[in-house]
């Protein structure tokens, strides 16, 4: 077993290395984030006029799910795994995955909105408002990604070390008393990228809630964002849950410890490729070290 660990954790450290290396981020969010809410706003998204609430929430989930590759949220397509590993009669499959999604969608929507409100009460002088440059390569902003997201790297890769059972698993004794706190914990997690997210889009999203002033707008447009960005997600989930879910969850369940290897995969490889993306890759720009890149757009 402690070979099959390093290897496991070996393969799913490297796939996150190899996946910051191979990384385009002006083909991902010029490209798939800003040419997908461009089709479905119907107009350039970078010319998007929000002249009202109701125009700035339909920008804020257009944006949402045309940013759902991006890098500052691609991690959350890790959540997919762990949610999987019950096997579920035909009849209760459809019903029995609604609970997850929803402790998912919760635990986002909570930190969304409450950082909704903080931006719109005090956007103006928060790091994501600023349009400034640095000579050092990373802006106010940059910093307040690294920050964010090392922080979300290393807890998802802690969450893979404890899947592998080399940590001590801190929800363990939570979930047998509140079963979907995993669920639950990963919306946390996904409510705050937004916090550290430097994507274009939401930035010009994040500038008209801090000049609106209005926690109203600003919690709801939050939240909107952040239910576009799992869309893909809850979709992934529903077909691998519901339309080919008893052949999935058995073969899940066919061998003991499969279900943790898949899961700790899942985190190992979003965390690796989170922390060593916005810390380690960024802190490329500086010139204070080198880090391997290919150039394909």
């Amino acid at each position: 077993m402690p070979v099959r660990r390093g290897v496991v954790i070996g393969l799913s450290a490297l796939g996150g290395f190899a996946l910051t290396v191979l990384w385009s981020a002006p083909f991902v969010d010029k490209v798939i984030g800003d040419g997908v809410t461009s089709a479905i706003l119907g107009h350039e998204a970078a010319e998007a006029p929000m002249t009202s609430a109701l125009a700035g929430i339909a920008f804020a989930f257009a944006s949402g799910l045309g940013g759902t590759f991006t890098a500052c949220n691609i991690a959350a397509l890790g959540a997919v795994a762990p949610l999987l590993g019950q096997q579920r009669s035909l009849r209760s499959r459809f019903a029995q995955t609604l609970p997850p999604l929803g402790w998912l969608a919760a635990g986002m929507a909570a930190v969304s909105a409450v950082y909704g409100v903080v931006a719109a009460l005090f956007g103006t002088h928060l790091p994501q408002y600023s349009t400034a440059t640095a000579s050092s390569g990373l802006s106010p902003r940059l910093v307040q990604s690294m920050v964010v997201f090392g922080v979300i790297g290393l807890i998802l890769c802690y969450l893979g070390l404890a899947a592998l059972k080399i940590v001590k698993d801190p929800l363990e004794g939570v979930e047998r008393r509140f079963p979907h706190i995993r669920s639950l914990v990963m919306g946390l997690l996904i409510g705050a990228f937004l916090i550290g997210r430097p994507f274009g889009l939401y930035r010009q999203l994040f500038r008209d809630v801090a000049d609106s002033g209005n926690p109203l707008y600003g919690a709801f447009a939050f939240v909107t964002q952040s239910l576009g960005n799992i869309v893909v997600l809850a979709v992934v989930f529903l077909l691998l849950s519901v339309a080919a879910g008893g052949r999935v969850q058995r073969w899940i369940t066919a061998k003991p410890g499969r279900a943790a290897v898949i899961t700790a995969s899942a985190f190992l490889v979003a965390g690796v490729f989170t922390f060593l993306y916005w810390d380690v890759r960024l802190l490329a720009r500086t010139g204070v070290i080198w880090y391997p890149t290919i150039t394909w757009y």
